[in-house]
C-alpha cells in the first residue's frame, strides 16, 4: 500500500537566463554598428530629395547644424554608459538620473520608433534587390513585399543566434557599403570640381543660415536631418555585449556620428551641384541611382543600388537589435512580462522578444503593402518618429547634466563635454520637438505623441505590481571621475 505521507515531488521551475553574451562586439565592431544604425547609404538614397525640397541649398547647412547637437547627444551616451552598462541605454540612465517614468517613456519612444522604422525599411530592401536583378519587376508589390520580408527574417536570424553572428554580418554588408560610398565620395568631389554639372557651382555659404527662408524651414530641415543621423545610438545598446563596454560602446557612438556626417555632407552637396533640381524631385526614392549613373555612366547607378541594399538590409538588423535589447532590459527590471528579459540558454540573446518583435514587425509590414489604409496609417506613423527621436535624445542630454552636475565645473574637460555640449543638444531637441509640433498633421501628432502615452499603460500596472525599477536608485559615477566628486554624492537618498 503506498505511503500517503510522503511528500508529491514537484517539478523544478525552469531555469531561466538574463545574461547576454558578453565581449561579442570588438571596439572596431562597436563604430561599425553605429555607423551601420544611420544607414548612410539608405538615409542618403531615401532622404535627400525630401531634404532639399524643404532647404534647397540650404541642405547642407542642416546637415552640418543637427550633426553639432547629435555629437553632443553623442557624448552624453558616452558618459551615461560609462556610468551604467546596461542594454537598457536611455531606458536606464534616464530612470536613475532624473525619474523611472521618463526612464520608462524613454525606452518606449525607442521600442515604438524603431519598430515603426522597421517596417517602412523592409520595403526598400525588397525594392533595392528587384531594381538590382529584374529592374522591369519593380513595381510588382507581391514580389517586392515576399522579398523584403525574407531579408528581414534573415536579418531577425542573426540576431537571435549570437551577438558574434550579428557583428560579422554587418562587417560585411557595412563594410562594402562604406568602401563604395567613400570611392563615390571622391569620384563625385572631383567630377563637381572639374567637369560639366547641372547644377549649381558650391559656396561655403550653403553651410550658414542665408539659404533658409526662415525659422520654420530650419525646423523642418532639422527634423528630417535628425532622420539622417537616427540609429547611431545601437552602440548603446549593445554595450552588455561589448568588449569594455563601459567605454568602447560611447567612443563607437560618438565615431560613428562624425563618419556618416562626412558621407551624409560631401553626398548631399553633390548632389546639389552635379544633378538639376527638376531630376533631385524626380527621383526622391532613390537619389543615389541617378548619381552614380553622372558620376559613372553605365555600372555606377547599379553599384550604388548595391550599397543601398546593403544598407537598408543593415539597418534592419541594427534596429531590431535595438529594439529587442530595450524590450530585454525592460523584461529584465519587470517593467513590462518578464518574458521579455529571458535569454536563450545557448544563444544568450533576447530569444523571446526578437521572435514577438519579428512576428509584429512582419504582419505590419505585409499589411501596409497590401492594405492602402494600413499604408496610409503607417506612413504617418513614419513621419511621428522625429517627435519620439527628439524627446528619448533630449532626455538623455538633460540625464548626464544632472547625474554628474556636481564634477561638471571641476575642469574645462567635463564642462565642455558633460556640461555644455549635451546640454546645448537637448536643448536643440526639446526646441524642435516643440516648435514642429504645430505644423505637423493631426494625424502625426497623435500617432507620435499617442504611441508614446500608451507607454503609461504598462508603467501603471508594473508600478502596482512592485517593479524595483520604479524605486529611484542614484546613477553611481565611474570610479576614475568618482575621485572628483563629493563625498556623498553616490550615497545620497534618492528624491
Amino acid at each position: 500500500m503506498a505511503d500517503t505521507d510522503t511528500p508529491v515531488q514537484q517539478a523544478p521551475e525552469p531555469e531561466h537566463h538574463h545574461e547576454l553574451q558578453a565581449d561579442g562586439v570588438t571596439a572596431a565592431g562597436s563604430i561599425v554598428m553605429a555607423v551601420a544604425g544611420s544607414a548612410p547609404a539608405y538615409s542618403i538614397a531615401a532622404t535627400t530629395a525630401t531634404l532639399v525640397a524643404v532647404a534647397g541649398l540650404a541642405s547642407p547647412a542642416a546637415l552640418l547644424w543637427c550633426a553639432l547637437p547629435m555629437l553632443g547627444i553623442a557624448w552624453a551616451f558616452a558618459y551615461l554608459g560609462r556610468a551604467d552598462v546596461n542594454a537598457g541605454a536611455a531606458y536606464s540612465w534616464v530612470g536613475r538620473a532624473l525619474h523611472p517614468v521618463l526612464g520608462f517613456l524613454s525606452g518606449w519612444a525607442l521600442v515604438i520608433s524603431a519598430t515603426i522604422f522597421m517596417v517602412a525599411g523592409a520595403l526598400p530592401a525588397g525594392v533595392m534587390t528587384v531594381a538590382l536583378f529584374s529592374p522591369e519587376n519593380s513595381d510588382n508589390v507581391p514580389l517586392v513585399t515576399a522579398i523584403g520580408a525574407v531579408w528581414f527574417l534573415v536579418m531577425a536570424a542573426c540576431v537571435l543566434l549570437g551577438v558574434r553572428i550579428t557583428a560579422r554580418a554587418q562587417w560585411i554588408m557595412s563594410t562594402v557599403e562604406v568602401a563604395i560610398l567613400v570611392i563615390f565620395a571622391v569620384a563625385a568631389i572631383v567630377t563637381a570640381a572639374t567637369g560639366a554639372h547641372a547644377g549649381p557651382s558650391f559656396s561655403w555659404s550653403w553651410l550658414g543660415f542665408e539659404h533658409f527662408s526662415g525659422t520654420g524651414a530650419f525646423v523642418a530641415a532639422a527634423l528630417i536631418a535628425a532622420f539622417y543621423y537616427w540609429g547611431w545610438d545601437v552602440a548603446a545598446n549593445l554595450s552588455e555585449e561589448t568588449k569594455n563596454g563601459r567605454k568602447a560602446s560611447g567612443i563607437g557612438g560618438i565615431v560613428g556620428v562624425i563618419i556618416v556626417f562626412l558621407l551624409f555632407e560631401i553626398f548631399t552637396i553633390a548632389t546639389l551641384v552635379i544633378l538639376p533640381a527638376e531630376t533631385i524631385e524626380a527621383n526622391s526614392g532613390n537619389v543615389l541611382n541617378v548619381l552614380g549613373e553622372a558620376i559613372w555612366p553605365g555600372p555606377g547607378g547599379k553599384i550604388l543600388i548595391i550599397a543601398v541594399m546593403l544598407s537598408t538590409i543593415a539597418t534592419l538588423e541594427t534596429t531590431l537589435i535595438q529594439v529587442t535589447r530595450t524590450l530585454f532590459a525592460m523584461g529584465r527590471d519587470h517593467t513590462i512580462p518578464a518574458a521579455f528579459g529571458h535569454s536563450h540558454p545557448k544563444w544568450r540573446t533576447p530569444a523571446f522578444a526578437t521572435l514577438v518583435v519579428t512576428g509584429v514587425s512582419l504582419v505590419l509590414f505585409i499589411g501596409s503593402n497590401f492594405l492602402g489604409s494600413v499604408g496610409e496609417i503607417l506612413n504617418n506613423a513614419i513621419s511621428s518618429i522625429g517627435l519620439q527621436i527628439a524627446f528619448y535624445y533630449a532626455l538623455a542630454g538633460i540625464a548626464v547634466v544632472v547625474a554628474y552636475r556636481r564634477i561638471i565645473f571641476s575642469s574645462v574637460k567635463n564642462f565642455i563635454f558633460i556640461g555644455l555640449w549635451p546640454g546645448l543638444g537637448a536643448l536643440f531637441m526639446v526646441w524642435i520637438f516643440f516648435v514642429s509640433i504645430p505644423s505637423l498633421e493631426t494625424i502625426v501628432i497623435i500617432i507620435g505623441l499617442g504611441s508614446l502615452a500608451l507607454g503609461i499603460v504598462p508603467i501603471i500596472v508594473f508600478w502596482k505590481k512592485g517593479a524595483a525599477y520604479f524605486s529611484r536608485r542614484p546613477l553611481e559615477l565611474p570610479d576614475e571621475l568618482d575621485a572628483a566628486a563629493p563625498e556623498d554624492v553616490d550615497t545620497a537618498p534618492p528624491r
